[in-house]
């Protein structure tokens, strides 16, 4: 762990050293490639004035409702999929037919049927989420061995009994993996929605900065939402190693099995 860490902190020494190479000797101005320190600090300014918070918790709030949105109907209806063919058969075309259509293309339609407030940006989000996230599902349920569904019908297990002992177990790891790029996507949607049109956001900072040629808030609006990517993705892995901990080998069993496998070691 502490390998990694340090590896993680030495790429971006290094990004950041040819980043500022870059602007020295490239001669580009800085409306095209600002420094480092220009972007610290327009970050420092849009920090102190406000503005840097008020617009993140905007888009945080509408990532998080349209991840949660997206989520739950994606999971309600992946199960629906997975354990009726019928219905699968009848809805998917339809769902694939959706997810051909560019988000840019339905955005606007969104902000025009509800208005440029945030429902339309969770909207967005929760359209964005949807189908990773139901596909994941799908691929989940259907992943679950028939024989140990026979075997829990056997012993006369409810059906409410087989989803929560049989079901959900074997398939959160394909769902909590359609999760994580869920988390990342929805960042992506809400972004999506307030280029189209809106009065706050990170999206909306994107759109200031590149009207008033003012590059170095765009930097800033946009590590703040690689920053909030990442902390979601971080956050779904987090609860995926908690959550599957069940999964996981201990040390004392590990190392019995690399004893046996390397007997001269």
């Amino acid at each position: 762990m502490k390998n990694r860490s340090w590896l993680i902190i030495l790429s971006l020494l290094i990004m950041l050293l040819v980043w500022q190479l870059l602007t020295w000797f490239s001669g580009l101005p800085t409306f095209i490639l600002p420094s480092p320190g220009l972007v610290a600090t327009r970050f420092a300014q849009a920090l102190l004035d406000g503005s840097l918070i008020k617009n993140t918790m905007v888009t945080l709030a509408e990532v998080l409702a349209g991840l949660a949105i997206g989520v739950s109907f994606a999971t309600v209806l992946g199960y629906l999929l997975a354990r009726s063919l019928h219905l699968e058969r009848l809805l998917s075309p339809y769902i694939v037919a959706s997810q051909s259509i560019p988000i840019v293309a339905i955005a606007p339609l969104l902000v025009i049927w509800f208005g440029p407030g945030m429902f339309s940006k969770i909207l967005v989000c929760a359209l964005i989420v949807f189908f990773p996230v139901l596909v994941n599902t799908v691929v989940g349920v259907r992943s679950v061995p028939e024989d140990l569904r026979d075997l829990m019908r056997s012993l006369q297990a409810t059906r409410w009994q087989i989803l929560k002992s049989l079901e959900l177990p074997a398939s959160l790891p394909v769902f909590l993996g359609g999760l994580r790029i869920g988390a990342t996507l929805s960042v992506i949607g809400a972004v999506v929605g307030e280029f189209v049109g809106a009065k706050s956001g990170l999206g909306f900072m994107v759109n200031v900065g590149r009207g008033v040629y003012d590059t170095p808030l765009v930097f800033v609006a946009v590590f703040t939402l690689i920053a909030m990517a990442m902390i979601l993705y971080g956050l779904v892995s987090m609860i995926e190693k908690r959550v599957l901990s069940w999964q996981q080998r201990p040390e004392s069993e590990e190392l019995y099995v690399s004893d046996v496998q390397n007997p001269n070691r």
